[in-house]
């Protein structure tokens, strides 16, 4: 009597732990994991970066391009060229009024 007793409430109550268990690892692993839901917005967070940086490295191409065409070809704009030849050099004439920027200046420009 005891014994069926007992088996009438540990039965129940080791499967509702188990199903438990269970349910908890699944509702885990679909918030926390591999495709869960923090996942995908880690990925949407992170595609918003890359996209910012492609947008900064686009317009810095540009920048670029835009000084190349300058010194390319028979039209070639010979101050551009000179200003470009003496930054990298660092040459300047004996006449010639320096000043120096710091560099976070310098690539603001």
């Amino acid at each position: 009597m005891l014994r069926l007793r007992l088996r009438a409430y540990t039965l129940p109550l080791l499967f509702y732990c188990f199903s438990g268990l269970v349910s908890g690892y699944f509702l885990w692993h679909a918030v926390n994991g591999q495709r869960g839901l923090k996942t995908g917005d880690e990925y949407s967070q992170r595609l918003g970066e890359l996209q910012t940086t492609l947008k900064e490295l686009q317009s810095d191409r540009e920048n670029w391009r835009r000084k190349i065409d300058l010194v390319r070809g028979a039209d070639m704009d010979k101050d551009v060229l000179d200003e470009e030849a003496r930054v990298e050099l660092g040459r300047t004439q004996k006449n010639e009024v320096v000043i120096l920027l710091p560099d976070q200046a310098r690539n603001a420009k």
